[in-house]
């Protein structure tokens, strides 16, 4: 039992956490609408997220052990806070939070509301607020789950001495399961010989053989819980057909690929740890089982190797069964649309892949992008864009390449004459990109969330994950017409002063740790633009979270892309063996430059109580 002697001081910061209010309502509550009151007595987390956002699904995942262990004191809240125009719909919101297997309360804000009131600027933010209704942390990006829970422990023993601190049941109400044979499938392949279907039942963490017919099934791969041991998935995505017979599956959420044999029914694992990439801490090559992968969402074979769309990093790499290893081939890690050698180019949430004819296309899904990588002849990788304009631009128009538009797509598909299908999942539509002729068409709307098709014949099955089932389309002869849509994200502009802006990101380490100096420097910072002409110096990856940036003259607008990490121990001399955590943040920071601009851009990348992130942000300028 706890005494007043013995739990820690009263934090000084007194900051009331405003009400919580979103036009779209409540999730998983039964009906009910919450206030914080409702949540007095218990240390509320409120998790800003939006579902299209992998480093958000992160975050989220990270929290649920934190959610077990503390579930008669601790009450996480999810705030939706979307990005696309498909994220503010209430319906793809509570989609999501069924695909996700969200169980805490949600709070569906389509207008930004208590983002603005909490003052969020990133994807993904948690907010700690203590039982007596005050923020005493606020955390951007991921990796501060250890830093929480530690906080946790420490306000239940301070309110619980108190007598402040209400232990009980939150306040989440499940929802009445659905009975249908797929639940948000992700991909699907044909089976060579039975012509049967494979499909990556994403939310039943299973796969799932269906008949010729699409839809009755011969069997059910996978215990249907969450978990890595033999036959267990976690929300699997991508599969592949190898040469040898099996198939590879991307397990998304272990972080992990599996192979499956259809044969024999046997699941073993081909890469990958179970545990999540993390900079500082793991190579980006070796033996396959050795080298942690980070949500990998899609694979497929090409020049004898399975190459995958590792949506967590914004990569790709590959894996050579030969050899046994996996290799980080093109990205950065950085987010952003820069095309060029393969190991300096920009990717945003790679979800899709395909071979046509000497390409790898790519379904690059934050970007709104299709792209491509091609292999010289010495064996170096490129990279090019056919579609898409960046982060921030999106919608629904065809017509030439460089002027159509797509809105998060996740799956490509080859076609027989050397044309793509693009599933282009926020619009409800299968797209079609002509390489010979550079012309973007509609072929399908009306469909809910495609995330894949497969080839069968003159028809097309398209993964129609919204709708929980395969569709079968038979090839139009002439594309749909469809009224042009074009949509940016509403970010406000940072105005800039023309030459050169100081950038400097802001990181302390949490209470009782510090900077991780063991492998070499325990930060690092990397910096790009949308134009990529818009910076005349400063692009590119240091150790030093301060930079100067020099902009280039006659540009008056663009989005600065900076990706900002930091490693960090427990700072504890009795620790044998510290645990170690990675904090790290992307940003996109649309700027305007203006003669009457700010010389310094500051961004704030830290785990500290309400006091220290408000001093931390005046530091840096915010």
């Amino acid at each position: 039992m706890n005494d007043l002697a013995s739990a820690p001081a009263p934090r000084r910061a007194r900051v009331r956490a405003p009400e919580l209010i979103g036009k779209g309502g409540w999730i998983n509550t039964g009906g009910k609408d919450l206030s914080l009151a409702d949540f007095r007595g218990r240390t509320l987390i409120v998790d800003f997220w939006t579902f299209c956002c992998v480093n958000c699904l992160h975050a989220m995942d990270s929290l649920r052990d934190l959610e077990e262990n503390h579930k008669d004191t601790v009450v996480v809240v999810g705030v939706h806070s979307p990005k696309f125009v498909h994220e503010a719909e209430h319906a793809a919101v509570v989609d999501a939070v069924e695909r996700y297997e969200v169980r805490h309360p949600v709070l569906d804000d389509p207008e930004l509301a208590t983002w603005k009131q909490y003052a969020v600027h990133a994807w993904p933010t948690l907010v700690v607020i203590d039982p007596e209704g005050y923020i005493v942390a606020q955390h951007a990006g991921e990796g501060h789950t250890h830093a929480i829970e530690q906080l946790v422990n420490e306000l239940e023993a301070e309110h619980a001495a108190k007598g402040t601190l209400r232990r009980g049941d939150g306040p989440y109400v499940e929802p009445e399961p659905v009975a249908t044979d797929l639940r948000f499938p992700g991909k699907a392949v044909v089976l060579p010989g039975s012509g049967h279907f494979l499909v990556s039942d994403t939310t039943r963490h299973q796969l799932v053989e269906l008949a010729e017919d699409g839809e009755t099934v011969v069997r059910r791969v996978g215990s249907g819980e969450r978990g890595f041991g033999p036959g267990a998935f976690r929300e699997p995505q991508g599969l592949a057909l190898l040469p040898d017979g099996t198939v590879a599956v991307a397990d998304t959420v272990n972080h992990a690929l599996r192979a499956y044999d259809p044969a024999t029914g046997a699941v073993t694992t081909i890469a990958g740890t179970g545990k999540q990439w993390w900079w500082h801490e793991s190579p980006t090559s070796g033996p396959a089982t050795e080298v942690p992968l980070s949500s990998p969402w899609d694979v497929a074979w090409w020049h004898d190797r399975l190459w995958i769309a590792m949506a967590g990093v914004h990569q790709l790499w590959t894996y050579d069964p030969a050899a046994g290893t996996v290799e980080a081939v093109a990205g950065t890690t950085g987010e952003g649309l820069v095309d060029g050698p393969a190991e300096q180019a920009l990717f945003a949430q790679p979800s899709g892949l395909a071979v046509a004819g000497d390409r790898l296309w790519v379904a690059d899904s934050e970007n709104s992008a299709l792209r491509y990588v091609e292999r010289a002849q010495d064996g170096s990788y490129t990279v090019g864009t056919a579609v898409g304009l960046g982060l921030f631009d999106f919608g629904h128009r065809d017509g030439p390449a460089d002027q159509a538009l797509l809105q998060h797509p996740l799956g490509v598909t080859a076609l027989p004459d050397g044309s793509l299908a693009v599933s282009d999942t926020y619009n409800h539509a299968l797209r079609r990109y002509d390489p010979a002729s550079g012309e973007v068409t509609t072929l399908a709307t009306d469909l809910r969330e495609p995330s894949g098709a497969v080839l069968v014949g003159d028809e097309i099955v398209v993964v129609e994950s919204g709708r929980h089932r395969l569709t079968r389309l038979r090839l139009p002869d002439e594309s749909v017409r469809v009224d042009a849509v074009a949509h940016r994200t509403r970010r406000a502009a940072t105005d800039v002063a023309p030459g050169k802006v100081r950038l400097d990101v802001v990181f302390s380490a949490p209470g009782g740790q510090k900077l991780d100096t063991r492998y070499g420097p325990s930060t690092r910072l990397l910096v790009s633009s949308t134009p990529p002409e818009l910076l005349l110096e400063g692009e590119g990856a240091g150790t030093d979270l301060v930079r100067d940036l020099v902009l280039a003259d006659g540009i008056g607008e663009g989005v600065l892309h900076v990706s900002a990490m930091a490693a960090s121990c427990d700072d504890d001399p009795a620790i044998e063996f510290p645990a170690c955590h990675v904090h790290q943040q992307d940003w996109g920071v649309p700027v305007r430059v203006t003669p009457d601009g700010t010389g310094r851009l500051g961004l704030v990348l830290a785990g500290m109580d309400a006091e220290g992130t408000e001093a931390a942000a005046e530091a840096a300028g915010a």
